[in-house]
């Protein structure tokens, strides 16, 4: 993704929301400089792998740390 005025917390947001593996799931992120803290439940290992790849491609994003748990329900 590119810079295009938008902040880093937006970009994250619309990725995480446009993702067929990642959205509509209980997903929350927070951000610090380029750090990115990544909270939620997801349903498979996957899915957590999935969300921290799409943010990982975000131009501005420099570390991430995946906090998901994986719940089966």
């Amino acid at each position: 993704m590119s810079l295009r005025g938008d902040s880093l917390a937006e970009r994250i947001d619309q990725a995480i929301q446009t993702n067929p593996y990642v959205s509509r799931r209980l997903l929350r992120f927070e951000t610090e400089g380029g750090r990115v803290v990544l909270q939620g439940a997801v349903r498979s290992y996957f899915q957590k792998q999935m969300a921290q790849e799409i943010i990982r491609r975000i131009e501005g994003v420099e570390e991430i740390e995946n906090c998901l748990e994986v719940i089966s329900i």
